[in-house]
C-alpha cells in the first residue's frame, strides 16, 4: 500500500462508502482512515454518490432501516465534525478532461463514465494520489499519471 496524506488524496466513493456499510473492504479503509492526516475531501457528486449507495443498500434489502438511517448519520456527522470535508470541483473543467480521457483510454480499458469523471475530478481537484478498490478505475488513474492507493 501506498502511505499519501489524505489532503493529497482523491477517495472514489464506493470506498469511501466502506467507512459507512460493512463490506468486503470495510475494515482496510478503516484502518486508512485511521492513520489519515487530515480530513478527507469529497465532492458534492461524491457525496450524493455515498447517499445513494448506502439508499441502494436499504432498496435492495442488504442492510435495515435502522442500519441505512444510523449510515446516514455517521456520513452526516463525519462532515459535521471536520473529518469530510467538500471539495470544490470545477465541472467545466472535469468534464472536459473526462471527455478526453474517455477518447483516449475507454477503447483500452472498457471506462464506465462514473470512473471517468471521479479520475477526472481528482485532476481537476490536482490530487497526486487515487484510492479505490475498482480494478478497472485503478487502471484508468494510473493511464492518466495518478499514484493508486489500495488499503490493504
Amino acid at each position: 500500500m501506498k502511505t499519501a496524506a489524505s489532503a493529497d488524496t482523491y477517495v472514489d466513493p464506493s470506498a469511501l462508502v466502506k467507512l459507512y456499510l460493512h463490506e468486503a473492504e470495510s475494515r482496510s479503509m478503516a484502518a486508512w482512515r485511521a492513520k489519515a492526516r487530515s480530513p478527507v475531501a469529497v465532492s458534492l457528486f461524491g457525496r450524493v454518490e455515498v447517499m445513494n449507495a448506502i439508499g441502494l443498500a436499504l432498496a435492495r434489502k442488504f442492510i435495515s432501516r435502522q442500519v441505512h438511517q444510523a449510515a446516514l448519520a455517521a456520513l452526516d456527522d463525519d462532515f459535521g465534525q471536520g473529518r469530510v470535508v467538500s471539495a470544490d470541483v470545477s465541472w467545466r473543467e472535469a468534464l472536459r478532461l473526462a471527455g478526453d480521457i474517455s477518447r483516449r483510454h475507454t477503447p483500452a480499458f472498457a471506462c464506465r463514465t462514473l470512473d471517468i469523471l471521479h479520475v477526472a475530478s481528482a485532476i481537476s481537484l490536482e490530487r497526486r494520489y487515487f484510492l479505490t478498490f475498482d480494478t478497472r478505475q485503478r487502471r484508468l488513474a494510473q493511464a492518466v499519471g495518478l499514484k493508486v492507493v489500495v488499503p490493504e
